[in-house]
């Protein structure tokens, strides 16, 4: 019988499951290539940094393999069900993966601003890993293994699409980090969800523990450029005003208790 957390994960992640965008798009909610902070000049520059993927053979690729095959036993645990709500990576749809670690729900209706600055950030990170995933095709265990589950519906597009580094740990982190910086009180809280985030991507079966690795750090590192930017420091003062009211509204999610049980447990 699945547990009562289980449950009442099950109930919160409905909506994240069926509208989770595929592998490598990271749904740029009808942004242009351009809106992002960065130039694309400076993704590249920040892509090509990325440590390519351990080659097959070595000792680091069997790890990679070896982990991925225990994180098989969380299929359709608790800890699965987690990891397929923060497949969800649009920002009006993400913002609540922060809900629990902020204290209170930021409502994407009511802070368009946070969600637009988000969108940028969004891209930006998504866009470098995709710039450093074209490097070297490296196939995702849910390639390697067809059979195995996804915790999100994929095309065979995007079953086959290439897993280093990860773009959706990258986007995570970079949220994390975007996030800590305008709550800097609750900050330690907002970029382990975003790791988090990138942990889900293993549990998923989507990404080896390398990729998820080279994806965060890319993440951050984007964040810590575009966080720089005069656009940023403009648009990060008008999304504060939107957070602050949402903290004085008070409202909390239903699904924090679920979270915390699913986080609880120990990955094998």
């Amino acid at each position: 019988m699945r547990s009562a957390a289980g449950l009442m994960v099950a109930g919160a992640l409905a909506l994240g499951s069926a509208l989770a965008p595929g592998p490598g798009a990271a749904a740029q909610e009808g942004q242009r290539a351009s809106e992002g902070y960065l130039t694309p000049e400076h993704l590249a520059d920040l892509a090509r940094a990325v440590p390519t993927a351990p080659q097959d053979g070595s000792t680091e690729a069997a790890d990679d393999v070896a982990a991925s095959e225990r994180l098989r036993r969380l299929e359709n645990g608790d800890r699965w069900l987690l990891a397929t709500r923060q497949a969800e990576l649009r920002p009006a749809i993400a913002l609540a993966h922060f809900d629990c670690a902020l204290g209170f729900r930021v409502e994407a209706a009511e802070s368009p601003r946070l969600v637009a600055l988000l969108t940028r950030v969004l891209h930006d990170a998504n866009e470098a890993a995709e710039i450093a995933k074209a490097r070297a095709h490296r196939p995702r265990p849910v390639a390697v293994d067809p059979q195995r589950p996804a915790c999100q519906v994929l095309s065979p597009a995007g079953r086959a699409s290439a897993s280093h580094p990860s773009g959706s740990a990258s986007v995570g982190a970079a949220y994390g980090a975007a996030l800590a910086a305008l709550v800097p009180d609750r900050a330690e809280a907002l970029r382990e969800i975003g790791h988090q985030i990138g942990v889900s991507r293993m549990v998923c079966a989507m990404h080896y523990p390398s990729d998820v690795a080279a994806g965060e750090a890319l993440g951050l590192a984007v964040f810590e450029d575009l966080a720089r930017t005069p656009s940023f420091v403009a648009d990060g003062q008008a999304a504060r005003i939107e957070i602050a009211t949402a903290r004085a509204a008070g409202r909390t999610s239903p699904a924090c208790a679920a979270e915390r049980a699913a986080l609880a447990l120990p990955l094998p």
